[in-house]
């Protein structure tokens, strides 16, 4: 499903991916975890295509995508929910959900009906603003416009931040019946260690823009946790 291999990413005069090497399957859900500034979040944006990458390659759905656009990453079945959320705040619910209708993958020009029984809220607020939504809200507006997509795998960059308590639950609910029901590939930057066991079934750690340990989740154990998460 996913392959990167030996990327390495620059930002200026710094090197900030060094020979990452990670192998995601269908169906799967994997998240990648580490402390502050090791290299996540580049990353994941090296995966959609909002950064270059300097070497190596990443190829997904047996595509390679290295040097491709982050529209040929939707049209192929990426769904991606940046950290930050990165909604309209001007544009209405609405409007928000059918920004996705554009992709070429989506033939509909209706939202799906299935984007509210995940989140039914969206559908009371369809004509509000998104930049008058709560934080909680406005996550659930980004994640299900990026459902909007039908995607056949989501990427999703730290969803919980400055999330209360009772939406976190509903994510995580949310992401395991998207995996079981629909087989979708679950991809995730994680911090908070409960909610990366309770939906990850694999985990790569990273450490100063290197992948430092990968196994499946029963092997994140008290000494990986202290090594490399821990403040």
């Amino acid at each position: 499903m996913i392959n990167i291999s030996q990327l390495n990413q620059r930002y200026g005069g710094s090197h900030i991916l060094w020979d990452v090497d990670m192998n995601i399957a269908q169906g799967s859900r994997t998240c990648i975890m580490g402390r502050n500034g090791v290299g996540k979040t580049t990353l994941l944006k090296c995966l959609m295509g909002l950064l270059p990458s300097a070497s190596g390659s990443i190829t997904i759905n047996e595509q390679d995508v290295t040097k491709s656009s982050i529209e040929t990453r939707a049209n192929i079945g990426v769904g991606y929910v940046p950290q930050g959320r990165h909604i309209f705040g001007q544009l209405t619910v609405e409007e928000n959900l059918k920004v996705s209708l554009n992709c070429k993958r989506q033939k509909s020009r209706t939202i799906p009906e299935e984007v509210f029984e995940y989140f039914p809220v969206l559908k009371e607020m369809l004509q509000r603003r998104g930049g008058d939504l709560s934080g909680g809200q406005q996550q659930q507006l980004a994640i299900a416009r990026a459902l909007v997509l039908n995607p056949n795998m989501l990427i999703l960059d730290e969803p919980n931040e400055g999330i209360q308590p009772n939406i976190v639950q509903l994510i995580r609910d949310v992401l395991l019946r998207l995996n079981k029901e629909k087989n979708m590939t679950i991809v995730l930057v994680e911090q908070k260690l409960p909610f990366a066991r309770a939906v990850g079934e694999e985990f790569y750690l990273m450490e100063r823009g290197k992948v430092v340990s990968h196994g499946e989740m029963p092997a994140l154990t008290d000494e990986l946790v202290k090594q490399y998460l821990s403040v």
